[in-house]
């Protein structure tokens, strides 16, 4: 995988990071809107919802470290 693809992955991780964990929760919290496939976590009862949308942001989180890590190892294994 190039530069590229890494960088790619990392904004689809961050992206979805955000929208099915922190903008989940703040649509649970804050509006009277109803769960949709773009949140999902929703559909889980009250508590575990919040729960389940902070498990995503740190899955999300552990993602982009891991390529991070990778696309910087990139030139390492360029030159080998």
């Amino acid at each position: 995988m190039d530069e590229a693809g890494y960088r790619l992955g990392m904004v689809v991780a961050f992206t979805l990071g955000l929208w099915e964990g922190v903008i989940a929760i703040v649509y649970r919290a804050f509006t009277d809107k109803e769960p949709g496939v773009m949140t999902a976590v929703n559909y889980l009862p009250r508590p575990w919802c919040y729960v389940a949308g902070a498990a995503v942001v740190v899955a999300a989180a552990v993602v982009v470290e891991a390529l991070d890590r990778g696309r910087k190892r990139l030139p390492a294994r360029r030159d080998a």
